[in-house]
């Protein structure tokens, strides 16, 4: 299922943007409170520990990557302090090296790409360090030397040369395209990653003040490998919709009176073995999307297989019907046409001859039980409704059946 919109900000700002704005808040204080000064010396190890135990735990190796980067510019700018050249060489290496991982795909760390890109981090380090040491003049003369000769860019000051801002404004819009091209919280994160770490450098300032900045940035991505793990365990990948996980933790808050509609797609093995696998996950992506618009205060999850669920909290059966049969007509109602075996997979320049078109009828069987009489657990007021469903397709597809009202509410048209 495609991104929404407010999935995509929802993604970026969270927790990257809040974190961040948590962060800014904290830094114009003064001075901060006593216990939150007690308290700051411990955050580093711990965010340091937290992070090499989830990137290994959730095999999230982008998360390993970036603290090592983070802890090489932490330590060199603690050896080197004051160091013009040292500053501007981690203020270029850092962005460019969170743009990188940032568009790497999980590979693991003990693995060939793994190691390659450890590798290549280290060789950084290694020839940073040789040049501050032997060559610091000519690297500060290359780092500060300006790139398009304006007025404008000579009121930069002296820590935003033009080529660092070159490096800092290619290095963001990269995040920006990985965001856009893979939408997730931890993609999001990186591009507050960057913030927070260099937005110190770039201040000159120095200490514990500079670590804290480092250690904001490795929280952001960590908390945002959690959130991407959270979503993994409660959110289906293939339809976008909350998991059956997601569906019991629900029935355990939903209150005393609630509906439960179970629905099946009609004749989905048939679709399976006839058109294959990616046009049955095409078919279960476009009723996820329909579910997804449900009305009545519903909420539809991903149940398994070709089977998903509609939860009414504070309805009951005879007031949920209504929204079932609209999403039921809906979902009859969609246009699902085959793709031809003729038909290019990307689209041409011109517009090829109509070869003929292949539609595919989608519909779905729905039942529906609310809590009530001997149904008052939620494991009683599921099986009731995936009861109902049965007799909805035994009854002939295309239809709902439910629970609790005077008659069964049948599709107005051939199934």
């Amino acid at each position: 299922m495609a991104t929404s919109f407010r999935q995509k900000l929802f993604f970026f700002l969270v927790p990257g943007g809040l974190l961040t704005a948590i962060a800014a808040l904290l830094a114009l204080r003064v001075a901060p409170t006593p216990p939150l000064r007690y308290f700051l010396p411990f955050l580093p190890p711990l965010v340091a520990a937290a992070g090499l135990f989830f990137g290994w735990r959730f095999n999230r190796s982008r998360l390993l990557f970036v603290l090592a980067v983070l802890v090489l510019a932490d330590r060199a700018l603690a050896l080197y302090p004051g160091e013009p050249a040292v500053t501007l060489t981690v203020a270029a290496l850092l962005p460019l090296n969170l743009a990188l991982i940032a568009a790497y795909r999980e590979r693991g760390v003990i693995t060939p790409r793994g190691l390659c890109r450890l590798g290549l981090i280290a060789a950084q380090a290694a020839t940073a360090a040789w040049l501050w040491k032997n060559a610091p003049d000519p690297l500060l003369a290359a780092l500060g030397r300006p790139l398009i000769s304006s007025p404008l860019f000579d009121r930069l000051p002296a820590t935003l040369p033009q080529p660092l801002l070159a490096v800092l404004l290619l290095a963001a819009l990269l995040l920006l395209a990985v965001f856009l091209r893979r939408p997730g919280p931890l993609e999001g994160g990186f591009f507050w990653a960057l913030v927070v770490a260099v937005a110190p450098v770039l201040l000159g300032m120095q200490g514990f003040s500079l670590t804290l900045g480092f250690t904001t940035a490795g929280l952001i991505l960590l908390a945002a490998v959690i959130e991407t793990s959270h979503r993994l365990a409660f959110r289906d990948e293939l339809t976008g919709l909350p998991a059956r996980r997601a569906l019991n933790e629900a029935l355990l808050k939903v209150g005393r009176r609630y509906t439960v509609a179970m629905v099946d797609v009609d004749h989905f093995k048939k679709v399976n073995d006839r058109h294959g696998h990616d046009i049955g996950d095409q078919v279960l992506k476009m009723v996820a999307s329909r579910l997804a618009q449900v009305r009545g205060g519903g909420v539809a999850f991903r149940y398994g297989g070709e089977e998903f669920t509609v939860l009414f909290p504070g309805k009951g059966v005879g007031e949920a019907l209504p929204h079932l049969e609209r999403l039921r007509e809906g979902i009859e109602a969609s246009a699902f046409t085959l793709r031809h075996k003729s038909r290019p997979k990307n689209q041409p320049a011109k517009a090829p001859k109509q070869v003929g078109r292949n539609r595919l009828a989608v519909t779905v069987s729905i039942g529906a039980a609310e809590r009530g009489g001997t149904a008052t657990r939620s494991e009683a007021v599921v099986k009731a409704a995936d009861q109902a469903l049965y007799r909805a397709k035994h009854s002939g597809r295309n239809r709902i059946c439910g629970k609790g009202v005077p008659a069964v509410a049948k599709s107005r048209s051939k199934s």
